[in-house]
């Protein structure tokens, strides 16, 4: 009993071993040589502002949903256009409401120039205004339909950037790592656990790294390529839908 006794205070909690190797490992990473600890300080940057991007994306991509379904109801149960236009500055947020604001505004200028060449032309003269004025309210929503869908598509690049190259910066990490293993290797003539670990270490500490910045990033990305795909899907619809509307009534005013 005697003998057992301390066997058992000795290994009953292993908290204090577990806690000992998490500090080791932290401090092995702050205090890597500089050019793994440069790359680490530089993976931790990637994957910060990459998760900066992914949270405010995710909000900001869920309100243009949001704001577009809604503009697209109050648009297919307004009565008036012009109602409807002034109700679109409340529709900021909403790319599909953007795009009928940048539509509407050339509607206008259109009509305004019809009426003030007086009602003294022949039909085939205003067939090709009519014709024009179509063209040119289609230019004005493909215009504001690619700025809506740059703006959605804005920093997505960086994710990309972060998916494709942090793999390759954490692997430098990892051969620089090895490296210093056998340089210790040669200036101390041995090749003992002792010798190598800490290069190794170094090296698997950058590839995990590595690795944890670039898997949520790659994953942000395609999925909000694919939100982004769905939002340019209605911008596409909603022109299409517009400029049957300007071409059944309002060039024909």
């Amino acid at each position: 009993m005697v003998v057992l006794f301390p066997l058992v205070a000795v290994t009953a909690d292993p908290t204090p071993l577990m806690a000992h190797a998490e500090i080791n490992l932290w401090s092995l990473a702050f205090r890597s040589s500089g050019v793994v600890f440069f790359v680490l300080v530089l993976l931790i940057g990637f994957s910060l502002s990459s998760w900066a991007i992914i949270i405010w994306k995710f909000l900001e991509l869920r309100r243009a949903k949001q704001r577009s379904d809604d503009f697209l109801d109050l648009f297919w149960k307004a009565k008036r256009l012009d109602h409807l236009y002034s109700e679109a500055g409340e529709y900021a947020d909403s790319p599909v409401g953007q795009v009928f604001a940048a539509g509407y505004q050339e509607v206008e200028q259109v009509l305004k120039a019809r009426s003030s060449k007086g009602g003294m032309e022949e039909a085939s003269v205003l067939t090709t205004t009519e014709t024009a004025g179509v063209e040119t309210v289609e230019r004005a929503l493909r215009r504001a339909a690619n700025q809506e869908v740059g703006k959605l598509e804005r920093l997505l690049t960086f994710l990309a950037t972060t998916a494709s190259s942090t793999p390759f910066i954490g692997l430098f990490g990892t051969v620089w790592g090895i490296m210093n293993s056998f340089r210790e290797i040669g200036a101390r003539g041995s090749a003992g656990l002792a010798v190598v670990a800490p290069g190794i270490s170094e090296a698997l500490i950058a590839t995990a790294v590595g690795l944890a910045a670039a898997i949520p990033a790659v994953i942000a990305y395609n999925h909000y390529q694919s939100r982004v795909k769905v939002i340019s899907g209605d911008i596409e619809n909603f022109t299409a839908d517009f400029l049957n509307l300007v071409g059944r009534h309002f060039m024909r005013m």
